[in-house]
């Protein structure tokens, strides 16, 4: 091997620091529910990583979704609007701060694949570190800019106050959401997608009957789910740091008296993972421009679409979760220098996301009328949610095509590009869309259009990018270690 001078991306100087006599790529993993990614058949192996994960998402959304259904069916139309159209807000806020758990996912999976067990403890303690300042931040910031960002919305007069409540309530658990994600992507990193799912059964199931008691018994309405939603967050967020401070893998135990930030970890974590935390946050500007437009049409329209919502979440965080399979495969494939694994990870995790995600539009979309009933009976409301079942759910596997992308190339420490990529062809795009095309044809279907028409944009500038990315970084590595 000759020696190198200069590494070619993202710190190779550590990551790529290799100890004579330990053999990292063939050590079998300690635990069962954790997955050695470097080694053996990666059909089974992305499959038992991703269907947890895309099921803890699912059944996080089930579960959140009874907020909506409990107050639609229980409580009034108006209600049910005011919670989902927090939904955009919320969204806008949190992934700011979560796309953060990428770099951490990211930087964890490499000293993983290098066996650096010291590095990746100090890892795991700054990111546990940066979990609760983070949630502690959107705690405050959530109580002061609910109303006004509301208000900015053009939230219909009737629904408003209700949604003010609901959004003041839901920010107070955000220290619980922000360590469940950030400890679960610890978790991701060693594949184990299992354990986060079993906290979202406990706290889902404890969210579901809190709501039924404080909006029938209690008749707290909005008020109500927000105090049930925070209270199972809690317990998510207890039952994922118990399993850290108790794991039986001490490079990933947290221990609380070790919390801290180690510089170098932290620049790493933020300079892969801001760029994907600004992306999901300026992603939802948009969806914040559309879901003012959306409450244009009244609490009707508001409501239906925020009903269609929950089965839309459902097909995205499908896509999402093989995105997570693609970024944690490839980020310990490439730390091990196995460049054609990382191409069969890509080709494996686009197929499947596909697959999936269409089965299950289809399968949502032609029982349509039957699956909006469980939120409400308006006639008008599930009108309003079936158009937009056929014009944006159906086609939600498009979103493989820049998602699945993009989680590859973070795979790769190439975080900002797709990041850049998704601004313009979902942001940008979808504003200008709004000042154009949906004011010279003021509908509700043309106002939808513009879902599949930026995912087409977006999709093809992202994937364009990997490609010539991967190539030229797995070429310039090679050289660099002789492969």
């Amino acid at each position: 091997m000759k020696k190198v001078k200069k590494m070619p991306s993202l710190a190779f100087a550590s990551l790529f620091k290799r100890n004579k006599g330990q053999n990292t790529v063939k050590e079998k993993r300690r635990r069962s529910h954790q997955i050695n990614m470097l080694e053996g058949p990666l059909v089974k192996k992305i499959l038992l990583f991703t269907l947890p994960l895309a099921g803890s998402s699912i059944l996080q959304q089930l579960f959140n979704s009874t907020d909506v259904a409990v107050v639609g069916r229980f409580s009034s139309s108006q209600a049910l609007a005011a919670v989902g159209s927090n939904a955009p807000l919320i969204n806008m806020l949190v992934l700011l701060f979560t796309g953060l758990s990428v770099g951490a996912n990211v930087l964890i999976a490499r000293y993983i694949g290098q066996n650096d067990r010291k590095k990746v403890s100090e890892a795991v303690h700054t990111v546990i570190t940066l979990s609760l300042i983070c949630g502690f931040l959107l705690l405050i910031l959530g109580q002061v800019i609910a109303a006004p960002l509301l208000r900015l919305m053009n939230t219909p007069d009737d629904v408003i106050d209700l949604a003010a409540t609901y959004l003041r309530i839901y920010f107070m658990g955000m220290p619980f959401v922000m360590l469940y994600n950030f400890g679960s992507a610890i978790l991701r990193s060693v594949g184990d997608t299992s354990r986060p799912l079993y906290c979202l059964v406990i706290s889902g199931i404890v969210n579901v009957l809190l709501n039924l008691f404080f909006v029938i018994v209690c008749d707290m309405s909005v008020a109500g789910v927000g105090i049930a939603t925070v209270i199972a967050d809690g317990i998510s967020a207890g039952l994922v740091m118990m399993f850290l401070i108790r794991n039986e893998d001490e490079s990933i135990r947290v221990n609380p008296k070790k919390l801290s930030f180690k510089k170098e970890h932290l620049i790493m974590i933020l300079k892969i993972g801001a760029p994907a935390g600004i992306q999901g946050m300026v992603f939802s500007i948009s969806n914040v421009f559309i879901q003012t437009a959306i409450n244009g049409f009244g609490s009707q329209a508001v409501a239906g679409s925020s009903a269609e919502l929950n089965f839309e979440y459902i097909t995205y965080y499908i896509v999402s979760a093989f995105s997570q399979a693609a970024v944690t495969f490839t980020s310990q494939n490439y730390g091990a220098l196995q460049f054609d694994r990382c191409k069969k990870v890509f080709r494996l995790c686009m197929l499947f996301s596909c697959i999936f995600t269409g089965c299950v539009s289809v399968i949502f979309m032609l029982g349509s009328g039957f699956f909006i009933t469980f939120f409400t009976t308006d006639p008008t409301v599930i009108k309003y949610a079936i158009i937009r079942m056929a014009i944006v759910m159906l086609l939600e596997l498009m979103t493989g095509s820049y998602e699945i992308s993009g989680g590859a190339l973070r795979g790769i420490g190439h975080s900002l590009l797709p990041a850049i990529l998704t601004i313009f062809g979902s942001v940008v795009f979808r504003i200008i869309w709004l000042f154009t095309v949906f004011k010279a044809f003021h509908t509700y279907d043309m106002l939808l259009m513009v879902y599949p028409v930026s995912w087409i944009i977006t999709g093809t500038s992202v994937l364009i990018a990997y490609f010539i990315i991967r190539k030229r970084e797995f070429k310039k590595v090679s050289a660099a270690f002789e492969i």
